[in-house]
């Protein structure tokens, strides 16, 4: 569980999304480099207004030995329990993958959850932190998309057919 973890830090969806939109912009795939594109500014989004949310509220970590487990604004990490900044890029950067196919994006999914599951594990992140990370990334996702005008590809070869 460290590993998933690890893994589900903003810098591996980052390079995961530069990846395949340059592999659809090299292939010449106008769609599918704006929805990745889309995953990325989504999972900045979401990883930009948890941290705005963590040092605001200065929750303590599970692993904290503390008799206050909200502490106000603080910079130390031992005190950004809430939200689950993890949670909250990897659910906005698939969620918007979900929007654009749900076939392909609907699975991926899985991923947050193992990723929010791995945050408890860890005793980084208490069920409130990743729940409420999981809505913070799926609006950041909406957000995105409506922005962006990113849909269901499938919806939209129809409408060109």
């Amino acid at each position: 569980m460290t590993q998933v973890s690890r893994f589900g830090d903003w810098p591996e969806h980052v390079a995961l999304g530069l990846l395949l939109g340059l592999f659809a912009w090299l292939r010449g795939n106008k769609k599918w480099t704006r929805v990745f594109l889309a995953m990325l500014v989504a999972c900045a989004l979401a990883g930009a207004v948890a941290r705005v949310i963590k040092i605001t509220t200065g929750r303590a970590r599970p692993s904290v030995r503390t008799e206050i487990v909200w502490n106000g604004p603080r910079l130390s990490e031992k005190y950004h329990a809430f939200p689950s900044g993890h949670t909250a890029a990897s659910t906005a950067f698939f969620a918007v993958l979900c929007f654009a196919s749900w076939r392909i994006g609907l699975p991926c999914l899985l991923i947050p959850l193992l990723i929010a599951f791995s945050r408890m594990y860890v005793a980084a992140h208490y069920l409130s932190d990743v729940v409420f990370a999981a809505m913070l990334g799926i609006l950041c996702a909406i957000a995105t998309a409506h922005i962006l005008k990113i849909r269901n590809l499938h919806d939209q070869s129809a409408d060109h057919a």
